[in-house]
């Protein structure tokens, strides 16, 4: 199963984003009402890099409530890792756990197709297992 099997059912529109420009303040709300953890942050439409809890959390550490007021491409990680819609659910994972990161920008051609996170793919692989595991069972119970 690749990451177009996970995202095939979403559109652009659902991709929540922000532009490099973005006041982090503005970014910390979207984080918190959408109850997510990580913004792919774009400029002139493409992926520029990952705004994330944890990049908030160490400016906090680093420069005080004064990083609310700095724009969002200053305290984000960059470049981002992308993954492409034909990368292997396994590979993606591997990846977050070698590189230790949870979001993955999906990208197409250079353009943001969708935004996906560990929970994402473990979903997926957890539903796998479950139906590998009904197909064993029907098929013992059929024996």
């Amino acid at each position: 199963m690749n990451i177009a099997s996970i995202i095939a059912l979403r559109g652009a529109s659902d991709i929540i984003a922000c532009d490099v420009a973005t006041p982090v303040a503005d970014a910390v709300r979207v984080l918190a009402s959408k109850r997510i953890g990580a913004l792919p942050v774009l400029r002139d439409g493409r992926v520029a890099g990952i705004v994330s809890e944890r990049d908030v959390i160490y400016r906090l550490a680093d420069h005080g409530e004064a990083c609310l007021s700095m724009r969002v491409e200053q305290i984000m990680t960059s470049p981002a890792v992308t993954v492409e819609p034909s990368t292997t659910i396994d590979d993606a994972l591997a990846m977050m756990t070698r590189r230790r990161f949870r979001h993955f920008p999906v990208v197409d051609d250079g353009r943001l197709v969708a935004f996906i996170s560990i929970g994402d793919l473990v979903k997926h692989k957890i539903d796998e297992v479950q139906h590998e595991a009904e197909a064993l069972r029907n098929y013992i119970q059929a024996v």
